[in-house]
Parts: C-alpha cells; sequence; structure tokens
C-alpha cells in the first residue's frame, strides 16, 4: 500500500525484516515485532486524539506523546490535521532509527497500519 509521502508493505519472504515501511524519500524494513507494536501504539496515539477532537479549539495545537515498547511516538497538529513522528530503540547491539511522516501523509499511513489487521 502507499499513498503521497508513505509506503506499507508486508513481506514474509523478507524475515527477519518482513515490513518495509517508508516516508517522503525514506524507507526502512522492520521485523514483525516491530511493526506490531508500532501499528497497536499508533492506534492508541490516534483513539487518544480523538477522545480529544471536541475539546480541542480549531485553532489549539496539542502534542500527544506515547512511549510503549521499542516505540516512543507524537502526534503533533491541531483538532483537523496532524503529523507522526517515532523513534525505534530496540535492543542493545540492534540498530535504531527515527521516522516522521508528513500531515498529508499521516493519517493514511495510520489507517493502512490498521487495514493490515493481524499483521501490522
Amino acid at each position: 500500500m502507499e499513498g503521497p509521502g508513505w509506503r506499507l508493505a508486508w513481506r514474509d519472504e523478507n524475515y527477519p525484516f518482513a515490513v518495509l515501511i517508508g516516508g517522503q524519500g525514506w524507507a526502512v524494513e522492520l521485523s514483525a515485532a516491530e511493526a506490531t507494536a508500532l501499528a497497536a501504539a499508533v492506534a492508541d496515539l490516534v483513539c487518544e486524539h480523538q477522545a480529544l477532537f471536541d475539546q480541542l479549539l480549531s485553532e489549539e495545537a496539542i502534542t500527544l506523546e506515547l512511549e510503549r515498547g521499542p516505540w516512543w511516538l507524537a502526534l503533533e497538529g491541531d483538532r483537523l490535521q496532524w503529523c507522526l513522528k517515532g523513534v525505534l530503540t530496540p535492543e542493545v547491539g540492534q540498530r535504531a532509527l527515527e521516522v516522521s511522516w508528513s500531515v498529508e501523509a499521516s493519517s493514511a499511513l495510520c489507517q493502512a497500519l490498521q487495514r493490515l489487521g493481524g499483521q501490522p
């Protein structure tokens, strides 16, 4: 799946890094566990934003942060538009990375993560 400023693909044959995720001008492969943890954390962050929707004024900016497992995530924006960024800090001896998506890409990427169902 892909759209302007984001990409997401699950490829079991690429074990141990079965999930390709990308943004504007970058892409990285994640393990299934990393991708599953990302999808769950993103879903919770988006739900938290939706729960605050009626409490936010149209011009009011908000930043929500969530740290879970190897992921730190931030949702920044207002009640209608927001961008997503994250940092993966895995176990010692493994790679770390920082990711981000634009306002235009963030919502679509989050929806794609959830559409994968049993996968991230």
